[in-house]
């Protein structure tokens, strides 16, 4: 990609925000969510918001919009103008028509801001219909040239297909091509490529450059990888606790930031390359002696694993094929060590990170610890659950809602009649320390929590029965950079204190190269690169491999013209 930033001051506004102060209405009272917020938009420009959540980023989005929930939040002071009109005093009316012609947005999470039982081509047309006189042959049409735009395969099928039938970076382009069906003078792309893998985020922020040139649109990226920042942005905006602490060219924030908060941001994202020649991921724990098991013995062995879905027999024996999701997959993995399983959405890794530990159907051998558990029933894989968790992807979602976190990390002990009350009470409070919590937050629940904190509590609840094995499945994905850079630091202090294995899998290949003494690739349920961390790393030997490797996001706008 070509370097696109310029400096924007001979360019036309855009868009104005001015002193936008918004507070949230609780039954305490007002509570400061925005304080003062204030930035330019040019013409042909992408500026970024960029921080942590709860920065306020989001929020500014959707006051921009006219989005915010009236009854919990309010505008209490300040300006945003599209060019010298004022939005924030837009009869509603109006400013529907201002949504998607003038400014249009991308959320994060495309298949919620899809309608699931609505055909693509039907959503299309609906919101070109909305904004433009057309009719419905007229819409379709243009609704296919959007899809064709946007570089989605066989666009014409898509028209007819529901969104769960496409894949998440197809459902984000067809969020794109709405977004941009009206040709707004203003798009904002709120983390639109957070949850995809990193192939196709590179292709998602390629194809929003493009479109930028081809569509004379400006552009807003919210954000809080600095990667991404480096990759797309001509601005920057730091923010933090609803306030622009920090605000320049990307060159100039990225060479010479200088707030603590955005030095820490930039330092927090992984980098490609950062432990060349080296085997193993970085020491963090200051204990000297750790008493591991025997090296040499594996605690977890995987022969020939295969999964298959939809296979079922009907009259005579016959009956669907099935999808095969996993194939001839062996590999084994010792005390102390991690294994990075990595791939595209699709290729396997969950698939195969489910099925070592009993949780789907499966065929081939598999043994933790020297228990075979191939063929073993549910309640026969008990006592094996002493020896291997598994960490997900989303903490929330991990947590039930209506249980203290005592009575979440103290569940295994009670279902495994593991000690008493007392016991389970003491048992919780060094686990708590031992993930860097505080044991009074014990008597709280998940939705109290940060989604780092929520991560450090699931952790918690992995070691509750003192586990061999880990299999942690995207663990980090949906958390900000520098939470995640304190996770990862968490787990590998936990792996050299208590000897734990972990079968790491991931999308980001920047954490699984600091993570990782081992790893596989896979791609369409098959094994095609396997060894070394710096094997792999240093000396790919597929293309496939390759490319994962240079998709990753490079925190140096400077690389821009490498490219």
């Amino acid at each position: 990609m070509k370097n696109t930033q310029k400096q924007a001051s001979g360019a036309p506004v855009v868009l104005t925000v001015e002193d936008l102060t918004l507070d949230a209405l609780t039954p305490f009272g007002s509570k400061r969510v925005l304080d003062g917020i204030s930035f330019k938009l040019h013409e042909g420009e992408t500026l970024c918001l960029a921080g942590e959540s709860g920065s306020g980023k989001s929020v500014t989005s959707l006051a921009i919009m006219r989005l915010l929930p009236i009854t919990s939040l309010r505008v209490t002071r300040g300006s945003i103008k599209l060019h010298d009109r004022e939005l924030l005093t837009l009869h509603e009316s109006a400013m529907r028509n201002v949504r998607g012609a003038d400014i249009a947005m991308i959320f994060q999470e495309p298949m919620t801001s899809l309608n699931p039982v609505m055909r693509i081509g039907d959503q299309l047309t609906e919101a070109i219909r909305t904004h433009q006189k057309m009719g419905v042959g007229d819409a379709r049409r243009a609704a296919l040239e959007m899809l064709d735009a946007v570089k989605i395969t066989d666009a014409k099928r898509r028209l007819d297909q529901y969104p769960h039938e496409l894949s998440g970076g197809m459902r984000q382009r067809v969020m794109i091509s709405m977004a941009l069906s009206c040709r707004p003078k203003v798009l904002i792309a709120d983390e639109p490529t957070t949850a995809l893998d990193v192939t196709v985020q590179a292709q998602i922020l390629k194809l929003l450059q493009e479109l930028k040139s081809e569509f004379g649109a400006s552009i807003i990226m919210i954000t809080h990888d600095m990667g991404v920042v480096a990759e797309v942005a001509d601005r920057v905006a730091i923010m933090k606790s609803g306030k622009i602490i920090e605000a320049g060219t990307t060159l100039k924030i990225f060479e010479n930031p200088q707030e603590a908060y955005t030095q820490e941001l930039i330092a927090a994202v992984p980098r490609l390359g950062a432990r060349k020649g080296t085997d193993s991921p970085p020491r963090i724990s200051s204990v000297e002696n750790v008493e591991v098991q025997t090296p040499s013995t594996a605690v977890l062995n995987v022969e020939e694993l295969a999964v298959t879905y939809g296979a079922k027999a009907g009259w005579f024996g016959k009956g669907a094929v099935g999808f095969s999701a996993v194939r001839g997959v062996s590999f084994s993995l010792k005390p102390g060590r991690t294994l990075g399983l990595v791939g595209e959405s699709g290729s396997g890794k969950s698939t195969t990170g489910k099925a070592v530990l009993g949780l789907i159907p499966f065929s081939g051998k598999v043994t933790i610890d020297g228990v075979p558990i191939t063929k073993t029933s549910q309640a026969a894989l008990k006592p094996m659950r002493r020896l291997a968790q598994m960490i997900f992807q989303d903490p929330y979602a991990s947590l039930d809602p209506r249980m203290t976190v005592g009575e979440a990390i103290a569940e295994p002990l009670v279902i495994h009649q593991i000690g008493n009350k007392n016991e389970h009470r003491d048992e919780v409070a060094s686990l708590l320390r031992k993930v860097g919590l505080s044991p009074d937050v014990a008597t709280r629940y998940p939705h109290e929590f940060s989604g780092g904190q929520r991560q450090r509590i699931c952790i918690a609840r992995a070691l509750t029965l003192r586990p061999k094995l880990i299999v942690a499945d995207e663990s980090v994905a949906a958390l900000d950079v520098s939470v995640r850079a304190r996770v990862l630091d968490l787990m590998l202090e936990l792996q050299e204190t208590m000897g734990l294995a972990y079968l790491f899998i991931s999308h980001d290949m920047a954490v699984v190269e600091r993570m990782c003494h081992d790893v596989m690739v896979m791609r369409n349920g098959e094994v095609v690169e396997s060894g070394s961390r710096r094997k792999v790393f240093e000396s790919p030997q597929v293309a496939y491999t390759k490319e994962l490797l240079s998709a990753v996001p490079i925190p140096d706008p400077r690389r821009r013209n490498a490219a």
